[in-house]
């Protein structure tokens, strides 16, 4: 009896939490695309658990970036570019903008990309598998209100705990991944590269721009704020596992066997992993994880360029209207989806891009970054501006994350 009458309560209390959780679960889920995949795997190929430690250390640093946008959203109610224009001019507000289309267009084709490679597993043509996995996607935005987009998207997102499965039927051994990942060689310039590929693959200009966007399309309040934060800390927990368990499978099943393969796409790592996870069940569960990964980030990817420009253009953005009543916001999502799956399926070679794309990421970090803690420190209400000593901390994590990504990337580079 005594748990029946405070079951209601219990309910009460934990609605509210539910209703906010969202935006930074499925910015988080998008966070581990295809691209971040096949570079979690090269990074498990080419330097074992070396570069198992990175991905626990930019947990925090992940938060640290997205838990600013939640603030922004909820305290201003307006997204990225729109306070951008406001904040600094027009000029800037398309300056951001044009990097966040740059990197837009770089994950799509990351994204389109692992939907075909996971087409030619199974012996589905491209010109079949790219259109039919364009057509869901617009069904799923076009069709629906914000909280329908959301919940789908998290729904499909989930596939990708499917790699915790991959990562388990490795067999990986403790001592050994506890060993080599305490002794990275942090002097050498192709390990660099790859620490700036995997800095990039976790922090991405149009993460920033959706998830700012969708608290304020949300309409996330100040009440809101903690349960906000909870959602982004718990999305950054679980998109950094997931990184780390591609790794963890990539040095377990293929380095001690294969340590020159090439995991350059979809295909190729489920090849090299298929000996050691079983050739049907293996398959499969590799296909479904790298699906989840590639469709919701090809929605969040989209839906921040369509959102970014809309609040520089001033268009009608939000996905509460119906797309006749805002036809450029509809109309650039479906132009990203259309010609994402229009590229890839015209010139599939581009498909061996997906670490190069996550270095790119890391390059435009200081131009991202710096926009972000700036409008952090001048657009907030008092109360909650960045200032003091968390001021620092956040300007010293972001400007030691810009020295990595950018040194790693043009060190790798030339």
């Amino acid at each position: 009896m005594p748990s029946d009458i405070a079951a209601p309560p219990m309910r009460r209390r934990l609605l509210p939490w539910f209703a906010v959780f969202g935006p930074g679960l499925v910015v988080m889920l998008a966070d581990t695309d295809v691209g971040s995949i096949i570079t979690a795997g090269q990074s498990g190929v080419q330097w074992g658990y070396g570069l198992l430690l990175p991905q626990v250390i930019l947990i925090p640093v992940l938060y640290i970036v997205q838990e600013l946008t939640v603030r922004l959203g909820i305290f201003t109610g307006k997204g990225h570019g729109e306070l951008i224009r406001e904040a600094f001019g027009p000029k800037w507000a398309w300056f951001s903008a044009a990097g966040l289309a740059v990197a837009t267009g770089g994950a799509l084709l990351t994204e389109f990309s692992g939907v075909a490679g996971v087409g030619d597993l199974f012996g589905i043509p491209h010109y079949v598998s790219l259109p039919m996995a364009a057509v869901a996607l617009l069904a799923i935005v076009i069709t629906g209100s914000y909280r329908r987009v959301e919940r789908v998207a998290i729904l499909v997102g989930l596939f990708e705990l499917a790699f915790f499965y991959v990562a388990w039927a490795a067999r990986p051994s403790p001592a050994h991944m506890l060993a080599e990942s305490l002794h990275p060689p942090v002097f050498n310039s192709s390990y660099m590269y790859l620490v700036a590929a995997n800095i990039g693959a976790v922090i991405m200009p149009w993460m920033v721009f959706y998830q700012q966007s969708a608290v304020a399309d949300k309409r996330l309040k100040k009440e809101h704020f903690t349960a906000a934060r909870w959602d982004t800390a718990a999305g950054a927990l679980i998109t950094q596992l997931v990184m780390a368990a591609v790794l963890i499978a990539a040095a377990a099943a293929i380095r001690p066997h294969a340590p020159q393969a090439s995991l350059s796409t979809v295909g190729q790592m489920s090849l090299a992993m298929t000996p050691y996870l079983g050739a049907d069940t293996g398959r499969l569960i590799f296909s479904v994880g790298v699906l989840g990964a590639g469709l919701v980030a090809s929605i969040v990817a989209s839906l921040a360029l369509a959102w970014g420009l809309g609040e520089v253009a001033g268009y009608r953005r939000s996905l509460e209207f119906h797309p006749l009543k805002a036809k450029w916001f509809y109309g650039i999502y479906a132009l990203c989806v259309i010609g994402g799956a229009l590229v890839v399926g015209l010139a599939p070679n581009l498909i061996s891009l997906n670490v190069g794309v996550q270095v790119m990421n890391a390059l435009l970090l200081p131009v991202v970054l710096g926009f972000l803690v700036r409008l952090a420190m001048v657009t907030l209400p008092e109360e909650h501006r960045l200032k003091g000593g968390y001021l620092w901390v956040v300007a010293g994590v972001c400007g030691i994350t810009c020295a990595f990504g950018v040194l790693g990337g043009i060190g790798g580079i030339f």
